[in-house]
């Protein structure tokens, strides 16, 4: 009896050691859209669309709160906090520092990575925002940054010390790039500082790497001085392969596989106003660039391309363009002295149920907290992507 308990116990523990797997580690990086601006009121955004409602449901409960995130941990650099980072169970509020909390890629791309998965995972999250690929997370691979031609006559025309440039130019080269590398290191070191029940025997697996970024080059006509015509944005694509060649040498990863959140601010360039049309040749070039890494044969199979414009609003966007009327009416009633504060607001409101029905006001209100720039600072563009991120991870496994 006791030999058979024995062999029984010995069986049994060997069926625990096959089930113990690695904890897979997923990086999510880039600059502030990757940080979040989604404020957590335009959640409620996400319930006014069938499309969008299930992933609001996943996100809190019927009251309202945030759910903690069970089986997802995170530990994301934010310099409003005083430690310069946030860990602890995933949730709202992992999105940019500030006065009230916001969301940004790392929440649903969590939920959703956790469901395909069906055990814990771990988000590193490092993003700074108003950062370039081209000198602030330069990587080794890509060399000192060079001074171009027009750059040169300009520092000149200026009277500034071109040495000195340079100089200023190196220190700041790269930075960000060791700074990502340094924090990655540091949780890895000791995730149990953040997932507590991290299986230290079974290891960690580097899963996956998403890179979103782009704003501070596409707008850099320093660097890319023939910004919007073909080719002009070349570079960028070269500096992004070196990045995640770099990033699998520097952590020992030959096969990461990586995600490139294309720019898509604005939506898809066949579907912008004629006022948006002047930006469609930079934007069209850039996202070209951004992508492009994902077609070369030593990328094939590990390296994808998601385009964020599928996920742009483009009645959101509408309703914020309408909105520029009720400013021009504000300033016109301003010039106006003969009414009272009070006749003003009337006129205003007036003039709002006019050129908006209630539910297009409703949406309005809910669904924008920021700037174009930063996908309108709405969840329900941020929270789709963050899907389209995991989802694009799953399909190369």
């Amino acid at each position: 009896m006791k030999s058979y308990l024995i062999t029984f116990l010995a069986l049994l523990g060997i069926s625990f050691s096959l089930a113990a797997k690695p904890l897979k580690v997923y990086l999510l990086v880039g600059q502030s859209n990757m940080q979040g601006h989604a404020a957590e009121r335009t959640l409620a955004h996400l319930g006014m669309d069938p499309k969008t409602a299930p992933l609001l449901k996943a996100i809190q409960h019927e009251d309202g709160t945030p759910k903690l995130q069970r089986n997802v941990w995170i530990s994301s650099v934010d310099t409003s906090e005083e430690s310069g980072v946030k860990e602890g169970k995933l949730t709202v509020g992992y999105g940019a520092g500030g006065r009230e909390r916001k969301i940004g890629p790392e929440l649903t791309f969590g939920i959703t990575m956790q469901k395909h998965i069906g055990e814990p995972i771990l988000l590193i999250k490092t993003s700074w925002g108003g950062k370039s690929l081209n000198t602030d997370f330069r990587p080794p691979s890509a060399g000192p940054y060079q001074f171009n031609e027009k750059q040169i006559e300009n520092f000149k025309k200026r009277g500034k010390d071109v040495a000195d440039e340079r100089r200023k130019r190196a220190e700041r080269t790269g930075v960000f790039y060791r700074l990502m590398l340094d924090h990655v290191r540091k949780v890895l070191d000791d995730i149990k500082r953040v997932y507590p029940a991290y299986d230290v025997k079974a290891g960690y697996e580097l899963a996956g790497f998403v890179w979103f970024q782009g704003w501070n080059d596409m707008v850099d006509s320093g660097t890319y001085p023939t910004r919007g015509q073909l080719g002009s944005y070349d570079a960028y694509s070269k500096n992004l392969a070196h990045f995640i060649r770099d990033v699998r040498r520097d952590l020992e990863a030959p096969k990461l596989p990586f995600v490139i959140g294309v720019m898509g601010a604005g939506g898809p360039i066949a579907k912008y106003t004629p006022d948006q049309m002047r930006y469609a040749g930079i934007h069209g070039e850039f996202r070209k660039a951004m992508a492009a890494p994902a077609k070369l044969p030593e990328f094939k199979g590990n390296v994808t391309a998601v385009f964020t414009e599928n996920y742009w609003d483009g009645q959101l966007s509408e309703l914020v363009n309408r909105r520029g009327k009720i400013n021009a009416k504000r300033r016109e009633l301003a010039k106006n002295q003969s009414l009272n504060r009070a006749q003003r607001d009337k006129a205003i409101a007036e003039f709002t149920d006019e050129i908006f029905t209630k539910e297009e006001q409703a949406i309005l209100e809910a669904g924008i907290s920021n700037a174009a720039y930063h996908y309108l600072g709405s969840a329900k563009i941020l929270t789709q992507i963050g899907q389209a991120f995991a989802e694009a991870l799953v399909a190369m496994d």
